[in-house]
């Protein structure tokens, strides 16, 4: 009798283990159906594009990584990531892990959102990142970004928790930081978002363990080029944006400075970024390599007098970049080579032009232990195409998605009269997140489509927190369309 019952009780323990299971699949059911389309997008992605796509920043990534110091453009961190496959000497297994990486930021997404909304709207937030084809595309090119962008979301969704890890915090925001410098303002946004919660000491220790590492490889940069920061090309690019509306006329630059002026009207300059690569650019023509610390300090002054001298110019020109990224269309920026490292290729990239991208190659090959280069396999490469065509989140649409949180606070407070100060302000902190990413490369670089991608996450997530438990959402639109 006695076995009998053991028996029965470890029964009863197994359908209550099918019954569990089952029920977390129905609750679940349908983020899982978008991350299973998401999971079989990306395979679809590796058969049809191998091992990888490459990008003019690829093989920069690759020196680093064979011949470890710090770059004086980019930091380190993707190529700490590299470096941490490079057992593996294989470019697929790179790419294998950025599309993990992205299933996973889904996955973050619907976790931080499914915890204060409905499923249903979790589910909706993940979408974006999950699905869209640019952001599976960038995911398969040897560039930081998807790396920065799984960084950055899981800092938010840890700070979004009832507990949050404010260690762990720090470190995925130094690691951010070290992966792309526009993550370094984001910092300043989460020991703000603690503070404002009245969590001091938890901000105390995120700034102390976001700071550490960073200092750390400021150390590092410091010991290899004598300079303080951690890249050497902070002036350069801030002297490139300026140059879209610097008049030197209006200016009148010392005699050291007036070499770096352009004599063309601004409406027919070519796109910042010309002005930091072109082979005729002032500062290109300087002697030495662009970067040095006297080129670099000398851009910078000449930066910071046209924004001094020319404030709303400055103003209009940040607005004109920030707002190339909520256009319906897809026009093609800042030029046809970089617009089509975004597109899914019909036919195999030629080799690199840039000499420093020459010199990658050579790097690339020791990496990968063999030739390299992109085998396009059909018909899986034409699926991702012909996906690629007719799906998009256009930037009107991210647009509508950022406005959607302070449209259900004049809402709420319209109606119920509650304010950003009741618990669902939980959104403010990945919505600020996401119009920093935004805001930063228009302000100090330039708009580049890459720039984009890793807001959309966040204002999604942002616009799900937004919407509460899906009542006040419905209560948004009008009677006669209401799901």
């Amino acid at each position: 009798m006695g076995g009998d019952r053991e028996g029965a009780r470890r029964t009863a323990a197994r359908v209550r283990g099918v019954v569990d299971e089952r029920a977390g699949f129905g609750r679940h059911g349908w983020f899982l159906a978008v991350l299973a389309i998401g999971a079989a997008l990306r395979v679809v992605t590796m058969l049809g594009y191998r091992p990888a796509l490459w990008f003019p920043d690829s093989y920069t990534y690759v020196v680093t990584v064979l011949r470890p110091r710090p770059d004086l453009v980019r930091p380190a961190g993707y190529s700490m990531f590299m470096k941490l496959l490079e057992p593996l000497h294989s470019f697929g297994a790179v790419t294998a892990a950025q599309h993990l990486l992205g299933l996973a930021t889904g996955v973050l997404v619907y976790w931080a959102a499914a915890r204060h909304t409905r499923r249903w709207i979790a589910t909706l937030a993940a979408v974006p990142v999950l699905v869209e084809p640019y952001q599976i595309e960038l995911e398969h090119l040897l560039v930081s970004d998807t790396l920065f962008m799984f960084l950055v979301v899981a800092a938010v969704a840890l700070a979004l928790a009832g507990r949050p890890k404010a260690v762990t915090i720090g470190l995925l925001l130094a690691a951010a930081s070290l992966t792309r410098t526009v993550g370094q303002p984001l910092i300043v946004v989460l020991v703000a978002w603690f503070l404002l919660r009245r969590q001091i000491r938890p901000a105390w220790i995120m700034l102390v363990a976001a700071v550490v590492p960073i200092l750390a490889y400021g150390g590092w940069f410091y010991a290899t080029y004598q300079r303080v920061g951690v890249i050497g090309a902070n002036g350069v690019f801030l002297y490139a944006r300026t140059m879209s509306f610097a008049d030197c006329a209006e200016m009148d630059p010392p005699p050291d400075l007036r070499v770096l002026c352009d004599p063309r009207p601004a409406d027919q300059r070519p796109p910042s970024q010309e002005y930091i690569w072109a082979r005729d650019a002032p500062i290109v023509a300087l002697p030495g390599i662009t970067f040095t610390k006297e080129t670099d300090d000398l851009a910078m002054r000449f930066a910071l007098l046209a924004i001094r001298t020319q404030p709303l110019d400055y103003a209009g020109s940040v607005l004109a970049e920030l707002g190339r990224s909520f256009v319906w269309g897809r026009p093609v920026y800042p030029d046809q080579e970089i617009y089509g490292y975004y597109q899914f290729p019909e036919t195999p990239p030629g080799p690199p032009g840039r000499y420093p991208a020459q010199v990658g190659t050579e790097f690339a090959k020791r990496y990968e232990q063999g030739p390299i280069g992109t085998s396009i396999v059909e018909p899986y490469a034409g699926w991702m195409r012909a996906y690629q065509d007719v799906a998009r989140i256009p930037g009107t649409v991210l647009l509508v998605v950022l406005l959607v949180p302070p449209a259900a606070v004049a809402w709420r407070a319209f109606r119920y009269g509650r304010g950003p100060g009741s618990p669902r302000a939980l959104w403010l902190l990945p919505w600020s997140v996401a119009v920093v990413l935004l805001i930063t490369p228009a302000a100090v670089a330039e708009f580049d489509y890459r720039y984009v991608l890793p807001a959309v996450p966040l204002a999604c997530l942002a616009a799900a927190l937004a919407c509460g438990n899906g009542r006040e959402f419905t209560d948004l639109i009008p009677r006669n369309v209401q799901l």
